[in-house]
């Protein structure tokens, strides 16, 4: 018996030193020739090199093959430094979109903004997809040094608000019918609303002119959330709506502010309330007065979304929250994850810019006439009226969430929720260099007009100077404002990629709305 057990230690000590050199020479080959496999199937152009992805400039996060950005749900830190540390950008990368990509998306805005506000605001809604943009611009957005840098990018149409641009819209059929009738001639708030759908009127021919498939009107304060894309792209979320449908709606979420001092809100704001399509009756219902904290609604301001529509015939605007058609009633559909985030009042200065841009009386009477929402109408009062520190005392109470326990019942509750992708998508772009990459751009762009400017001014001044010289040197002086005309067509042409051509200091050409 021991004699037996003896002879099976032999046997399976010796089968074990048999296999161990089988075992070590197996792990030594495996590595080399998985390593061989790659090499091959790179060397067959199967595999893409990470270095070279300078070759595809088109492709960027947001798009099919690339990795999504932060998370469409909340995340922690150390899943926001992930997303930073995976935004990719070179210098020279023009975030173009690929002509052949389907669907094309325009985005149009009426902005009197500055380059803080807008850049971020384009190339944030530029990374989820959106191809064209149409910049109805005014005030401090229509001023040289900011139209340089909007203009030099791809893809971006700036409209000025011209003398010429008043007259044709002077002439549009709106004015004749009554869908916008009860907002025409009244101050403040109802003005600007019949200007958005008139600039919307016009942006629907513009887009069609440029092939586009989707149009969505937004404010530079609103970023749309395409959640339920799994590559955090809006391109993805509209090309898998059916064909059949005409216009989608992306509910709104409202910023939470958390502090009084917010300077950049794309950058700093990640709570968000809900909109109630898209939280229980009983919760909705259940949590009103605690949501509300004493304000006139539910909302501070809008509580009805914005949508975007499908390019097609007898398209109209709908106000600057829908569109409609003249011909039928649209076939709609409503996001039931996806939303459009509005950052309003996130900026204590959002008070006295609010006042500063309306002419109105501080009275209840008064500004009935000139704001449509509650919020809006106590604001006004109060910036009109109160010193700083009240001003700063109301906001606190009305608009910042400083109530910890509050705040985190309702997102446990989920009317709260925490939205971290714009954030980390708009720290991605300024780390990156992005955004400082089209600034330097546009001044390059300002530089070139500035030369042209004087050289025509030049040319103008020997014209004069020289016209009682004789025929030879008028031919002379012809020839030369010939080639300054020369110049300045190739000036205008620097931003050659474009998707969009346009002269930024000639009218708008005329262009009859759909029928």
């Amino acid at each position: 018996m021991a004699g037996s057990r003896l002879q099976g230690s032999q046997v399976s000590s010796s089968s074990s030193a048999f296999s161990t050199p089988r075992i070590l020479i197996l792990l030594t080959l495996m590595p080399l020739g998985l390593a061989a496999f790659a090499f091959v199937l790179q060397w067959r152009g199967e595999v893409t090199d990470p270095t070279r992805l300078g070759v595809d400039r088109s492709r960027f996060p947001g798009f099919p093959g690339s990795s999504p950005i932060g998370s469409t749900s909340g995340v922690d830190c150390g899943g926001q430094q992930r997303g930073l540390s995976a935004f990719i950008h070179h210098p020279g990368w023009k975030y173009a979109i690929p002509e052949n990509g389907k669907p094309k998306i325009c985005v149009t805005t009426s902005t009197a903004g500055g380059l803080e506000q807008i850049l971020p605001w384009l190339y944030y809604h530029r990374v989820i997809g959106v191809t064209n943009f149409l910049l109805f611009v005014e005030g401090k957005a229509a001023t040289q040094n900011v139209t340089a840098v909007l203009e030099s990018i791809p893809g971006v149409r700036v409209v000025y608000r011209t003398k010429e641009l008043e007259e044709q819209q002077a002439r549009s059929r709106i004015w004749n019918e009554t869908w916008l009738s009860s907002f025409f001639f009244r101050p403040c708030n109802y003005e600007l609303f019949v200007r958005q759908s008139l600039n919307m009127e016009m942006a629907i021919v513009m887009a069609r002119e440029a092939e586009m498939d989707w149009i969505i009107h937004l404010d530079t304060d609103e970023l749309l959330y395409p959640a339920g894309s799994p590559e955090y792209s809006l391109r993805k979320l509209l090309g898998d709506v059916a064909p059949e449908v005409d216009m989608v709606i992306f509910p709104n979420y409202e910023s939470a502010i958390e502090r009084d001092d917010v300077v950049d809100p794309f950058s700093e704001v990640t709570m968000f309330k809900k909109n109630y399509d898209h939280v229980t009756k009983e919760t909705y219902f259940g949590l009103y007065r605690e949501a509300t904290r004493g304000n006139p609604n539910y909302f501070l301001t809008y509580g009805n979304g914005k949508a975007a529509a499908r390019i097609q015939d007898h398209l109209r605007p709908n106000g600057a929250h829908r569109w409609h058609n003249y011909l039928k009633a649209p076939k709609e559909l409503k996001f039931e994850e996806a939303a459009v985030l509005h950052y309003t009042y996130s900026k204590f200065s959002d008070l006295t810019s609010r006042r500063d841009r309306c002419g109105c009386k501080p009275t209840k009477d008064d500004v009935k006439r000139c704001f449509m929402l509650e919020f809006d109408r106590a604001a006004f009062i109060i910036a009109s009226t109160a010193t700083r520190e009240e001003m700063l005392r109301w906001y606190r109470e009305h608009v910042v969430w400083t109530d910890r326990e509050l705040n985190l019942k309702l997102l446990r509750k989920g009317l709260l929720t925490r939205i971290y992708a714009p954030q980390l998508i708009v720290q991605g772009l300024r780390q990156s260099g992005v955004l400082n990459n089209a600034l330097a751009a546009g001044q390059e762009q300002l530089e070139r007009l500035k030369t042209r400017d004087k050289f025509l001014s030049a040319v103008s001044t020997r014209n004069s100077s020289s016209s009682e010289l004789g025929s030879k040197d008028s031919k002379d002086d012809h020839r030369l404002a010939s080639s300054s005309r020369r110049l300045m067509d190739l000036s205008s042409l620097s931003s050659s990629a474009m998707v969009v051509e346009d002269d930024p200091f000639a009218a708008v050409p005329p262009l009859p709305p759909p029928r």
